[in-house]
């Protein structure tokens, strides 16, 4: 009877999962019409994610990773299949809060909540969980202990030494050794190099959208593009460059037409702090539905994924896995890292590129990372003359309508900024006559 009520409750929490992910997706093409065609493949993709069977394995073994710093071109080039176990649903974040305690991030318990419901254990061959945050530490022992065969991938708490960097390399090497032994095929240069083409395919259609993320009038709603980053955690690498490449095209043509999304008066905004997870759109949507652009992000879940290429100068492995360990350790701003000066430059060199009016920034109750670098960014960008608007929530719909009315006020003084702006502007033409 007991073995009964469970799997009825882990029914209802997959049904519940299913039909929240379905709310978000219909809120997204019903409420912006002028979604593209080419979006229709990965609505499609993350609906089915919540609809049907979850991670099936087709043959590969599958590695799931819990962070952006995962290198899984060595996972691509020991012949398996890496899927970002990352969650956004709030009935998973429900089922985590039964177990983990109250103040852990809303992430972290959806990711334990999901684990706890559907039963990865003969899915799974491998968790690789970098040493990013204090939580995700310790869920590696958590899941150990439920059964799981968890892998802590060490990083450093540092990058701008040698030490540091070398310390890196050495944990991609070990990494990509365990690999080998799970996954019975050996990483050569030759399936190493295959990895790289594809996922620098992949990059190339990432930078494309990038690209056209900077058009004024803006061609697609920064919804869009945070959904597309979402759908690479789980998809056929080869599959979603074909869609976003499709994607790319249309948007291009679209801009030789002349069509836009939004018009050039539109506030835009960049987005950073704790990463957005489908279907935790909650702040993107409120955003995007009360008349802003989220023109551009800095988050793990979006614009941080697939953007800087590795560099090497001879094809081995002595060359090629360092080259790897470089390219996820140099470029990462994440707030891990001490000191970080590199992010407020990354953001302000964005909000430059962009030509952001202003920043939001979202923090996850109980993600202390993201929490108490938000003064710092705050601070930096008083001193720049960018206003930013700190939101401190979780996946839970309740406060939805008490921080729409924080988005709506934000976005009304922001266009009350740009229209003295461009009063004064007319004025000191008329003086200049």
């Amino acid at each position: 009877m007991e073995k009964e009520r469970i799997e009825k409750v882990k029914k209802h929490i997959r049904t519940e999962a299913a039909l929240e992910a379905g709310q978000v997706l219909k809120k997204i093409t019903d409420n912006f019409p002028d979604n593209p065609e080419g979006m229709k493949y990965f609505y499609d993709l993350l609906s089915r994610q919540f609809s049907e069977e979850i991670l099936p394995k087709n043959g590969k073994k599958l590695i799931g990773t819990m962070c952006v710093q995962v290198p899984d071109e060595l996972i691509l080039a020991a012949g398996a299949k890496p899927v970002r176990v990352c969650s956004g649903s709030f009935p998973y974040d429900n089922a985590g809060a039964e177990f983990m305690p109250a103040k852990t991030c809303s992430m972290i318990k959806a990711i334990m909540g999901l684990f706890q419901v559907e039963d990865f254990r003969e899915k799974f061959d491998m968790l690789v969980i970098p040493t990013t945050c204090d939580q995700k530490k310790k869920t590696t022992e958590i899941l150990k202990d439920m059964g799981y065969e968890a892998y802590s991938l060490a990083m450093p708490s540092r990058k701008d030494d040698d030490n540091s960097r070398y310390y890196w390399q050495n944990s991609v090497k070990e990494f990509a050794a365990d690999l080998m032994k799970k996954t019975g095929n050996k990483i050569t240069k030759e399936s190493l190099k295959k990895a790289f083409d594809l996922k620098n395919e992949a990059r190339y259609e990432f930078r494309r959208l990038f690209k056209l993320r900077m058009k004024n009038p803006a061609v697609i709603y920064g919804k869009d593009a945070f959904l597309i980053a979402n759908a690479y955690f789980t998809d056929d690498i080869e599959s979603w460059t074909a869609a976003l490449k499709k994607l790319n095209d249309e948007l291009e043509k679209k801009v030789e037409e002349g069509f836009s999304v939004a018009n050039a008066k539109v506030p835009r905004f960049l987005f950073t702090g704790s990463p957005p997870i489908f279907p935790n759109m909650k702040i993107p949507l409120l955003v995007e539905e009360a008349g802003g652009l989220i023109a551009i992000d800095e988050v793990c879940s979006s614009s941080r994924l697939l953007y800087d290429m590795p560099s090497y100068d001879e094809q081995g492995l002595y060359d090629m896995i360092p080259a790897i360990a470089d390219c996820y350790l140099k470029p990462c701003t994440c707030p891990c890292f001490v000191p970080n000066e590199e992010r407020k430059d990354k953001i302000s060199n964005l909000i430059d590129m962009f030509n952001i009016d202003g920043v939001i920034y979202q923090a996850f109750s109980g993600c202390q990372l993201y929490e108490m670098e938000q003064k710092l960014i705050g601070n930096f960008l008083m001193k720049k003359g960018v206003p930013m608007l700190y939101i401190e929530s979780d996946y839970s719909p309740e406060d939805t309508g008490q921080l729409s009315t924080r988005v709506e006020a934000f976005i009304e003084s922001i266009k009350m900024k740009k229209k003295s702006s461009a009063a004064k502007k007319e004025e000191n033409k008329k003086d200049k006559k």
